[in-house]
Parts: structure tokens; sequence; C-alpha cells
């Protein structure tokens, strides 16, 4: 029997692939064979990113894209077919946040600034929706493809404060299982949709209102750590293996879950 969880020469590509998981799990993926392009808006950063993976002997370039721009993402599609022929696995990691969708604790929902709380949607859900459009039309015209969202533990339970971006990841969630039935009904079993719900990891979106600049844990922090059985924040490359799951042809009967890594964040109750 092959190896079931062989990803050589697999064509991965990630947006949002410049943040702390992302360029982490482009790193671990490329170092195990796959062929990965990190999208993403920072070019100096992403090509930095890429050019360090590639020295330590992964296969792995950089292209400049805005998710939020189907025309930008179609021209990333067209670059990446014509230089690979194919798009194996696409890692919908991009997204983020917006101080206005945000309700503080001495503030109320009257507070929200509904702008930003529609651009944080719009980042985070339409920036999955768009490029799942274009880089699932290669993966049909193959028969075979991997789609991988980032959902998140907001999407689980209504946390306090992060009002735009909880609804936005329950969205990805809820998108990710509509997906996975759309694709196996209309396009066949070669195409998988799952997503990953990570639990809590320091990020630069998040470092500010979990730790202090001393590094200790804010009060929030100390909350999570609270809330998670395994006492601590997660490790970005505690992401990997079920990422390399999920594409790789031992998740092959697998579409339409949320896989949780979270330390038991999600299954602690009191």
């Amino acid at each position: 029997m092959n190896n079931l969880f062989d990803i050589k020469d697999n064509v991965t590509v990630i947006t949002g692939g410049t943040g702390v998981l992302g360029r982490c799990i482009a790193e671990y993926l490329a170092l195990n064979g796959a062929k990965v392009i990190i999208l993403g808006r920072k070019e100096e950063v992403g090509k930095e990113i890429a050019n360090k993976i590639v020295a330590k002997g992964g296969q792995c370039e950089f292209m400049k894209t805005d998710v939020m721009n189907a025309e930008v993402v179609e021209q990333n599609c067209k670059d990446i077919l014509a230089k690979y022929g194919r798009v194996d696995t696409l890692l919908n990691a991009a997204g983020g946040n917006m101080a206005g969708a945000v309700i503080s604790p001495d503030q109320t929902f009257f507070d929200l600034k509904v702008d930003e709380f529609q651009k944080v949607l719009n980042l985070n859900l339409t920036g999955t929706v768009i490029p799942t459009q274009i880089f699932l039309k290669p993966m049909v015209e193959q028969k075979k493809g991997v789609i991988i969202n980032f959902s998140s533990m907001a999407a689980f339970r209504p946390m306090t404060r992060v009002c735009g971006y909880a609804a936005a990841k329950a969205g990805i969630s809820n998108f990710t299982e509509y997906m996975a039935t759309e694709c196996a009904k209309k396009f066949g079993e070669g195409i998988r949709v799952n997503a990953i719900a990570p639990g809590f990891f320091i990020t630069e979106q998040n470092r500010a209102l979990l730790t202090n600049p001393d590094g200790s844990y804010t009060q929030r922090g100390n909350d999570v750590i609270r809330q998670t059985p395994f006492g601590r924040m997660g490790d970005p490359e505690e992401l990997c293996g079920t990422i390399h799951y999920l594409m790789s042809d031992a998740a092959k009967f697998v579409t339409g879950t949320v896989a949780v890594v979270d330390g038991g964040f999600n299954s602690f109750a009191m």
C-alpha cells in the first residue's frame, strides 16, 4: 500500500500565508515535499518567508494577492497553473479583525461600528469564498482537490468582545459543510472540503490582547488558560499534523468536518 500521508509534489496554495500560523504551515508542508505557493498582501515579508523555506530545501514561492479582489486571485490562479499545471490543495488562512468590530468590556453593543463589522465579515468569510470559487475550478477539471478553511473557537461559542470575527468564523464553518456536500454531489468524491479550528495561539493579531509587554498573560490570556485543559497556548507547529492529514489520502473519506486543535478548550465545561 502506498504511504497514505505522502504529499510529495502536492501543489499547495496558502492564502494569508505571511501570518504566524501560515508561515509555519508553509514551511512544514514544503519540507515534507509539497510545492507551496504563499499568497498574501505583504510582498517583502512573503518573499523573505519563501526564500528562507527554499534555503532549507523546500519548494516555495510568494505571490502578491488580495483575497477580496476576484480579478487578482484569478490571475494568481492562472500564474500557478501556467507554472505547475494543477492545484491540489487550497488553504484559506487569510483573515483578521478590526477594532470597530470588537466590543470591549467598557462598551456595549451600541458601540459596534457596523461598517467595520462588515469589513471583518468580508475579509474572513468572503475572503474565503472568493479563493474557493476560483481555485475550485482546476480541481473540478482534474477531478481531485482539497480545500481546507480556517475556522476558530469563536465559531463554536460566541466569545465576548469579538463580535464580527466570531460571526465570520461561524459562517466559515457553515460554508465548509455546505461546500463539502455541494462538491461531492456535483463534482464527485475527489473534491473534499474541510476546516481546521485552532484553539489559542499567540499571533501578531492577538498578542496584545492575550499578553502584556513583559510576556505575562493579560486577564483575557489567563481566562483562556483556565479554559484550556492542557493549561497553555498552542504552538503553531501543532497545527501542521492535522492539516497534513486532511490534505493527504489518509483523509480520503473525510469531508465536511471541522477539525479542532485546541488543547481541550472546546470540550471543557467547568
